[in-house]
């Protein structure tokens, strides 16, 4: 089954570049940009990621983003990331970007931007992945500072695909953010939104994220689960989740692996993503397996959750359809003799 997964085209579309840096990439740009660690070691770090709640995951998250300085610690950043999913045959992925959380201390949009998007058209020509940027905002902050956020990407807009919403969701729901939503849907940006595993008032945060941002779909959003009227609308309007199991065993008391089957079995479009991996330790292949092996899934539900994945993807009809019979003629020639 490992062998079936690692074979399988696979879209990514729930994945934090900033969560994609490796302690062994973390020291390297440390060295370049002057800069001390309070870790003697890569092994020191990786010890060091020990959290069981959102926060103190965003405590470590945000102190080690402090070695991102210039464009080339941006491209360095993204290319490692879409170099590792080539390996794992990720055909595409749709890629979080946290601009605030590099602005705010003093690193210019424009850096970051294009040192990202220089990765995303290597990565298309070098190693056969497309891939798209998706501009989070930090929802602790404050709603004023996301518009001059989004008001500032406009010239970039033909390179980002859409908006979310991301960081710390305590006190913080999804209609403190409802104006900067609404001028984004103007400006022809798609729309998600973190709806993060278990957290305080979750279920009517998932409500306003589809009632009143009206959002193209929801970014975890498992406990949507809890209120069958709001998994109605789900299925209604198409809205797919993208799920991540492994961090959820961080963050949370599980996988929601038995979650996410009941979802699966209700058809939603749920799909498997691996959020913020250099810190939870387990990229989409990994997560893959992992949920394969709570589930018991069979070869077509995992070709059906990547089938998810490539539509709810914000690509063309043409494109989708052509990553779709890729898997459809990955599955035939897999199957057991």
């Amino acid at each position: 089954m490992r062998d079936f997964i690692a074979g399988l085209p696979k879209a990514e579309l729930h994945l934090h570049i900033e969560g994609t840096l490796e302690p062994e990439l973390k020291f390297e740009l440390a060295a370049r940009n002057g800069l001390e660690l309070p870790y003697a070691s890569v092994e020191q770090m990786r010890a060091a990621y020990t959290f069981d709640s959102l926060p103190s995951f965003l405590e470590i998250y945000y102190e080690g983003m402090r070695v991102l300085r210039t464009e080339p610690d941006f491209y360095d950043l993204a290319m490692a990331y879409l170099t590792k999913a080539a390996e794992q045959n990720v055909r595409y992925a749709e890629i979080f970007f946290d601009p605030q959380a590099h602005t705010s201390r003093g690193v210019p949009f424009d850096v970051v931007i294009r040192g990202l998007r220089r990765a995303l058209l290597d990565a298309d020509t070098r190693l056969g992945v497309r891939a798209q940027l998706i501009m989070c905002f930090l929802r602790d902050f404050q709603a004023e500072y996301a518009m001059a956020t989004l008001l500032e990407s406009l010239p970039y807009k033909e390179w980002i695909a859409g908006v979310g919403l991301d960081s710390d969701e305590k006190g913080n729901p999804p209609r403190k953010f409802a104006v900067v939503y609404e001028r984004a849907r103007q400006e022809g940006y798609l729309l998600t939104m973190h709806c993060d595993i278990d957290q305080d008032d979750t279920v009517e945060h998932i409500r306003q994220a589809i009632e009143e941002i009206g959002v193209d779909r929801i970014d975890h959003g498992v406990n949507v689960i809890a209120d069958l009227r709001l998994v109605e609308a789900v299925l209604e309007r198409g809205l797919g989740l993208t799920c991540c199991p492994i961090s959820n065993g961080h963050v949370s008391d599980g996988m929601k692996a038995e979650d996410i089957r009941k979802l699966m079995d209700l058809g939603v479009r749920v799909t498997v993503n691996s959020d913020d991996p250099a810190y939870f330790s387990g990229y989409v292949q990994e997560n893959l397996e992992a949920l394969q092996g709570a589930l018991r899934l069979t070869r077509d539900e995992l070709a059906d959750l990547e089938r998810n994945a490539f539509e709810i993807a914000w690509l063309p009809r043409h494109l989708k359809d052509a990553y779709l019979a890729e898997i459809d003629a990955y599955v035939a020639a897999e199957q057991p003799r």
